[in-house]
């Protein structure tokens, strides 16, 4: 036990002594992209890479007159991984910034190191709330689940859904999803049933005919970016398209990537969510027509538009830095505000969470593809969890 301690304070002192040089303004600034980009969150990592690369592609390689390198690597979708990764990054390659994480345990792991080496994380996935509080020099470039929940619960209130059963996958994302809808919903007068359905390996049948025999309103539904072809494919063997149930929930479940291969059983999905593919705005048709070009076709999701505008923070915060990296680099992130492919978006400063445009959509089909169409929009949207901080 000794020699295992020993071992262990010998090693802190050497990840902590090989610290001095990562916060050391280069000539080329390194940024380390950790994304799963096997195992079964691998879309969310195609993504997201595509999208760091583009926005590279689109606004150069070279920041405060220094090199942009990207250095990414697969943490196969394993949090143990992902803190390896992180750890050989800070030390061995010196990185100025670290970013992606491509779920919930994906970036808490890496979190202590973050704090230690003070090299910022930029989490371009990973929704559940308590994210940023995991380390001081995280900031988020995607949403929380609570943020694009509460509105889909108001909304459903407000056009007269009554009783609700969700169905969420269990971890940190899904418990957030449904804590935030179940919470806004019932204050409104709503009724809830809360199933959740483990997240490795599920099998959504068992649960859908819970809901089947429940004869709710609707059915609110989340489950992981990439896994709703499977969700909608046991919704439509289970009879719940024709059940007169509808379905509602976050953008997950429609998510733009694999919106055409669900096929015509999403249309009339009610969604709520910061990112479509078929936002109207010059910044989303520039990055939708380039994502596309650059990924044979594939359309861009909200975890692309994660990475992309991650990559923005980035960039923009060097500038500011002249391409300094740790506490400097952070503060000039906080604050930062910016007209993204989704719309306005600004970093709160206080949480380090994006405060953005939340929008109701619907699944309709638009020049023979289906895209989930905006039809109201939520402005300046905070994580409603974290209200009273930033106030």
């Amino acid at each position: 036990m000794l020699r295992r301690t020993v071992l262990s304070a010998v090693g802190a002192a050497a990840f902590t002594m090989a610290l001095g040089g990562a916060a050391v303004a280069q000539e080329t600034l390194k940024i380390g992209l950790i994304l799963p980009m096997t195992g079964p969150f691998a879309s969310n990592g195609r993504q997201i890479e595509t999208a760091a690369k583009l926005y590279m592609q689109q606004h150069g390689d070279t920041v405060a007159g220094k090199k942009i390198e990207l250095i990414v690597k697969d943490d196969a979708s394993v949090a143990d991984v992902a803190k390896r990764i992180a750890q050989e990054l800070i030390v061995k390659d010196k990185i100025v910034v670290m970013a992606g994480f491509g779920n919930t345990p994906l970036a808490l792991a890496p979190a202590p190191l973050a704090t230690q080496a003070k090299v910022p994380a930029v989490v371009m996935a990973a929704a559940t709330s308590s994210v940023t509080d995991a380390s001081p020099f995280i900031v988020r470039s995607g949403f929380t689940q609570p943020q694009v929940n509460v509105p889909m619960a108001e909304w459903a209130a407000q056009n007269g859904i009554k009783k609700v059963v969700t169905l969420v996958s269990d971890y940190g994302p899904g418990i957030d999803a449904e804590k935030a809808f179940s919470g806004t919903f019932t204050t409104k007068g709503g009724q809830v049933e809360n199933l959740r359905v483990p997240l490795a390996n599920p099998d959504f049948s068992p649960f859908l005919q819970k809901v089947a025999d429940a004869k709710p309103d609707a059915l609110f539904a989340f489950v992981p970016s990439g896994v709703g072809a499977q969700f909608m494919k046991q919704f439509v063997e289970r009879g719940l398209d024709k059940s007169g149930i509808r379905l509602i929930g976050p953008g997950d479940v429609t998510d733009d990537e694999l919106l055409n291969s669900i096929g015509d059983v999403a249309i009339g999905t009610i969604t709520t969510m910061h990112y479509s593919a078929a936002h109207d705005s010059p910044e989303n048709k520039l990055f939708v027509e380039g994502f596309k070009k650059a990924a044979n076709g594939l359309r861009p999701n909200f975890m692309a538009v994660g990475g992309y505008d991650g990559m923005h923070l980035i960039y923009e915060g060097l500038k500011k830095t002249n391409g300094a990296g740790g506490q400097a680099l952070l503060d000039a992130m906080k604050g930062m505000s910016w007209v993204s492919p989704r719309g306005p978006v600004a970093i709160d400063p206080e949480t380090r969470d994006p405060i953005q445009n939340v929008y109701v959509r619907k699944v309709e089909r638009v020049n023979g593809e289906l895209y989930n169409v905006e039809f109201a929009t939520i402005p300046n949207v905070k994580d409603p969890t974290k209200a009273t901080k930033s106030n």
